[in-house]
Formats: structure tokens, sequence, C-alpha cells
């Protein structure tokens, strides 16, 4: 009878195994998906409705007209994050992204307004510039995405950095403002206690709360915050009961768009450079996520970005790209389900129809989110330094990169004509002093102005510039990494002997994983070439892998002439005393007695000598497949490090084999 239990048992299907879901498609519970949405609109909102309304002012749009502004852009943004977190077929990058208008299309648009008639009537020349430069992003989207390869981390992690650095003083700025007049007065008390009082509510419900309370600890100070300010008078809802229930904004309302080439031209201009701001952002949030960004997110990023401009243009709105306040809030809260994002897409659509429920939005004190501004924008730039971190700035060249798009970066944001008003005693009246006209200003003309209207645009330019000057321009291709003699054409015009006279060193000269290696050309960037060596190896037959094993050096084996260990370059190996070296010999001894082939250990992981002991004498209790595995693993790790040390000074066509593999084994 238990026999023939037994056999049921065996013939009943397995069941079947969950497909693993990546935290950037979960589903929240819908109170919490609800709620942490609210979070990324409330967070949003302050920059949103910003640009209508410096627009406004600009080209003396009446009261009526900027009501109308405001709702179809929180309208259009709802639409536009739907776009690119939900996608539809190849449009939006399908990532926890929230659109807004760019603050890039500022000047241009106020520009091309008042040029055309100013108020109503220069919006429809306005519009029509923003629909036609919408149609021919999302045209020349697939070709834009082919510059992922002048992307490389150096540009991405300063372009990331500079984002937030340059944001930093727009929560700073906020955190000085009077939330009734919005007028700069930085010597109250009271707005500096709204600030640090913010900050410090988040600060402590990240540091005690758990759970779902914690993410949405940003939500929570700003209530907290609003709630205070308005039990001292400096928070008011009467604009509540003002607003009407209902208020959509139907399409086209300022009339029919005008076409004028001119103003198509600058707007285009403007969303090239929107489109690297995108990258970045797509770039920032792939790397906070923990998904790699390929051409194909590139190509839907800007896709989704051209879809919502035409949309925006025929709603009365403006270009959008990614918010970056909203991308630090993912990292701040390590939510990162794009259906949150998602979520705030459809309470901004309907804010967009409810004027009312806006209001209450809007009457969140400036200093307080100005407060919560200063964290999200802050943590922007630590991701753009987490990306950094991967930068070989011993190469002087990715050194100037950096530090000479930031210094452009700060120069340019730090002198804008668009810097807000400051408020100063004088005679014992307040009085307002407009700011100094910034280096946009200096420019000739509107399509020279525009890459100099914000130090994020500047700083984009600058990197993707050096970066072409320092490893593309004079070379025949990218420089592959490190020093840069080695580029991808070069490589992959090799022939077979070439390559494994210039790689050889990266797998222990093993030929059959270089000719594997080598069979994979044309190489598309230096992902494909170092993915190449790592397919190569974990591909072989059972007998091709052993040999591979057997080629490495025994743990603790020394050089003949040099009486120097061969196999590790780690100063906790490199310098031992003479038992702990008899120590690793025995280990190494008792390993291949064991298994039959060298104990590997990439050495460059394994900060302590004891800790190689501990954990060679552990694997000693392994079956031999596993343990084969694990040496795999550890070639792998070998291999990636001396890749990157051998093309940082290796000539593809002169000697580049190793008279000494120090790496490890």
């Amino acid at each position: 009878m238990a026999d023939k239990h037994i056999a049921e048992a065996s013939t009943a299907p397995a069941p079947a195994r969950r497909k693993r879901v990546h935290p950037v498609d979960e589903v929240p519970p819908a109170g919490k998906l609800v709620a942490l949405g609210a979070q990324h609109v409330v967070a949003f909102y302050a920059g949103a409705v910003l640009v209508p309304l410096l627009i406004a002012r600009a080209i003396d749009l009446d009261s009526e007209a900027l009501t109308m502004l405001i709702t179809a852009d929180l309208f259009t943004c709802g639409i536009a994050s739907l776009l690119q977190a939900v996608g539809v077929w190849k449009i939006g990058v399908r990532l926890p992204l929230l659109q807004g208008i760019t603050f890039a299309t500022l000047a241009p648009v106020i520009q091309i307004a008042n040029n055309h008639g100013g108020g109503r009537v220069g919006l429809q020349t306005v519009y029509g510039a923003v629909i036609a430069a919408g149609v021919f992003t999302f045209l020349i989207a697939p070709f834009f995405a082919k510059l992922i390869r002048f992307l490389p981390p150096v540009v991405t992690g300063t372009l990331i950095t500079i984002i937030g650095v340059c944001l930093i003083p727009v929560g700073a700025g906020d955190a000085v403002s009077d939330p009734a007049t919005h007028l700069h007065d930085s010597a109250n008390w009271r707005w500096v206690l709204y600030v640090l009082g913010t900050i410090l509510l988040i600060v402590l419900m990240q540091r005690f709360f758990r759970g779902f309370m914690a993410t949405i600890a940003v939500l929570l100070g700003l209530v907290v915050g609003t709630f205070v300010a308005w039990l001292f008078g400096d928070a008011s809802f009467s604009s509540v009961g003002e607003a009407s229930w209902l208020g959509f904004t139907p399409p086209f309302a300022f009339g029919w768009p005008r076409f004028d080439i001119v103003a198509i031209v600058s707007l285009i201009v403007v969303l090239l450079v929107v489109a690297v701001e995108s990258t970045g952002s797509v770039f920032a949030t792939g790397e906070i996520v923990g998904k790699r960004i390929k051409k194909e997110d590139v190509a839907a990023t800007v896709r989704a970005d051209g879809l919502a401009t035409v949309i925006g243009g025929s709603f009365n709105s403006f270009p959008y790209t990614a918010f970056s306040e909203n991308v630090g809030l993912v990292r701040l809260t390590g939510v990162k389900s794009r259906w949150v994002v998602a979520c705030a897409g459809v309470i901004m659509i309907i804010l967009g129809v409810l004027p009312k429920l806006a209001k209450v939005v809007e009457s969140i004190p400036a200093p307080v989110l100005g407060g919560a501004a200063l964290i999200m924008f802050a943590t922007v730039a630590i991701v753009g330094i987490q990306t950094l971190t991967s930068v070989d700035f011993t190469d002087h060249r990715n050194l100037i990169i950096a530090a000479t798009s930031l210094a452009v970066a700060l120069y340019v944001q730090f002198s804008q004509s668009s810097a807000p008003t400051t408020v100063i005693e004088k005679s014992g009246e307040q009085v307002d002093v407009p700011a100094l006209p910034g280096v946009d200003q200096a420019m000739p003309n509107l399509i020279l102005q525009i890459p100099f209207s914000t130090g994020i645009t500047m700083g984009a330019i600058t990197a993707i510039l050096l970066n072409l000057l320092f490893f593309h321009i004079g070379a025949k291709g990218p420089a592959v990494a490190g020093g840069g003699d080695i580029t991808l054409d070069e490589v992959n015009t090799m022939t077979k002997e070439q390559f494994r006279e210039t790689f050889g060193g990266v797998v222990q000269n093993v030929d059959w994983v270089l000719d594997r290696a080598w069979d994979q050309k044309p190489f598309e960037d230096v992902h494909d070439l170092r993915s190449a060596f790592q397919e190569a190896m974990l591909t072989g037959s059972d007998t091709e892998q052993l040999d591979l094993i057997r080629a490495f050096p025994d743990l603790g084996a020394e050089d003949e002439d040099t009486g120097e260990l061969v196999a590790v370059d780690h100063k906790g190996l490199s310098h031992l005393e003479e038992t702990e070296h008899e120590n690793v010999v025995n280990l190494a001894g008792a390993y291949r007695d064991h298994f039959g082939f060298p104990l590997v250990i990439c050495a460059r992981e394994t900060e302590r000598y004891d800790r190689v002991l501990r954990s060679g004498w552990a694997r000693m209790d392994n079956s031999e497949t596993s343990e084969k595995s694990f040496a795999l693993i550890e070639i792998a790790k070998i291999a990636n490090y001396r890749f990157d040390d051998l093309v940082a000074d290796a000539n593809p066509f002169t000697s580049a084999r190793f008279s000494r593999q120090p790496e490890l084994s």
C-alpha cells in the first residue's frame, strides 16, 4: 500500500512554478496603490503647475485662461504618465516615470507666444509648434536610441547628478517662499521652521515607521506640515470653496493651431535636448529599480515623450518629460511598481476635470513642499553619484568629462533670468528685487538661447560632446574601456590569432573560450564584447569546462624565478607569513587531491586570508558537480576583472600576453 502511494506521488504532476514578477510589474493592493499614487501627485504638483503659471504671467494671459492651462496640464500629465508607465505597443518604457512639462520649454514658448501676438493668440502658434515637434520626436525615436553608445556611465551618471544638483535650488526657492504671495523671504523664521520641520518629520518616519507607513512618509510629512501651517494661519483653503466641481478644458480651446517654421525648428531643438534629459531619467530609474536599460527602452521613452507632446499641444499644454522629483521619490520610498505611477496618472486626470480637488493640493504651503522637494532632489543627485562610482576616475578623461560638465551646468543654472524675485526691506517697506539676466540672454538669437536656458540642458550637451571628443573623435569606433587603446572597430576586424593574442590573458589562454567568443563578432558595444567571454565559458561542454578550470594555477603557487605568488593580487594574500602560506598551500593541495582540479577563488572579492581558508575548507564538503559550478562562477568573476585590466592598457596589434596572471585562482 505504501509503495502504491509512493508510485502515485512520483507520477503526480509537479506543481506549476510561479513566474517571478519583477518589482516594477507588481501591483500593490488597491488602498496602498491609491495612497502611494497620491504621494507621487502631491510631490509632483507644484512643479507641474509652475510652468503654465510662469508662461501665463509672461505672455499676459487672463486668469480664466490660466485656470484652463493648469487643468489642461494636469489632465495631459496624467495621460502622458500612463503612456510612459503602462505603455502601448512600442510606446512607453514601462518604468515608474511620472511625466510633466519640461522647464526647458519655458523660454522658447514665451518668446514664440510674444512674437506672435501674445496672450491667447500667441498660444495658437505655440501649439502648432508643439504638435509638429512632438510628431518629429516620435518619428526619430529609433534613430535617437542608437545614440545610446555615446552615453556611457560617465555621461549618464554626470547627467543624473547634474539633474539633482540643479533642481535642489528649486526646492530651496520654495523653502523660503511666502505661502500667501510666493515671494521669497529667506529671513522669515516661520518658513525656516516649516522646511526643517517637514524634513525632520520625513526622516523620523523613515527611521521609526515600518512597511507601508514608511513608504508614504513624504505624503504624511506634507499633510502634517500643511496642518501645522494652517494652525498658524500660513495655509488657506479658501480657494477650494471658490473653485467649481467640474472644469474640463476641451482640445484647441484657444483656437486652431498655427504652424510657423521658425517656431517649429526652435521647439524641435528643445525636444532633442529634452530627449537627452529623459534618457538620463530613464537610466536613473533603471539603476533604482534594477533593470538594465537597452536601446529599445530609450526608443520607447522618446516615443512616449513625442506622443505625449502631440497630445499636450492638442489639449492646450506643452512638451513632456520625466519629472526628476518623482524619480527621487521612487528611490526614497523603495516602491518600484510602475502601477503606482499609473495610479498617479489616473489621479491627475481626475484632478484635471475636478478643479476643486486640484485646489486642495494647490493649498500646500510652498515652504512645506520645498522641504520635501529638497530631500527628493538630493536623492536624485545621490543616484547619479552612485552611477559614477562604477566609472574609472584614474583615467583623467573621465574626470575631465564629469568635472567640466558639472561646472558648466552650475554656471548656467545659477545665472538664469528666470530666477525668482527676492524680497528685501528698504526704508521700512518690502521691495521686490528681480534677478539679474542670465547667460541665456547673452545669446544673439532664440536657437542659441535654448541650450543655455537651463543648467541641466547645458550640462547634458557638455558631457556628450566631451565624451565624443575624448573617446570617439580620432579613433575608429568607441574605445571599449580604460585607456582606450582598443576600439570596437579594431576588435571586430581582428583575425582569430590576433584575438587570441590580445585577449588570451582574460581566460588563461584557453583557446576554445577565445575562439567561441571570437565567433560572436561583430560586437555592438562593450557589454556585447564582455558577454561573449562569459557566454563562451558557460556554454562549453563538461570536458571543455574542466580543461578551463585546470588551466588555473593552484592557490598559493609561487613563481619559480621570483618566489612570488602567481595566483593572487590581494594584499591580504600576497604578504603572508610562512605559516599562513603553508596553510594556503595545504588547503590547495587537499582540494586538488579531493576533486582533481585546482581551487579557484576570486581574491579581489575576498578581503582576508582567514576568509579564504574558511571558504576553501567549507567547499570540501560539496559534490564534484557543485564545485565545478563554483569554480566556473569564480572564473567568470576573474575574467571580468582581467577584461577591465587588459583593455585599459593593451594594444591589439602588439603582444598583449601577460608574463604572469596576478589576478587570482
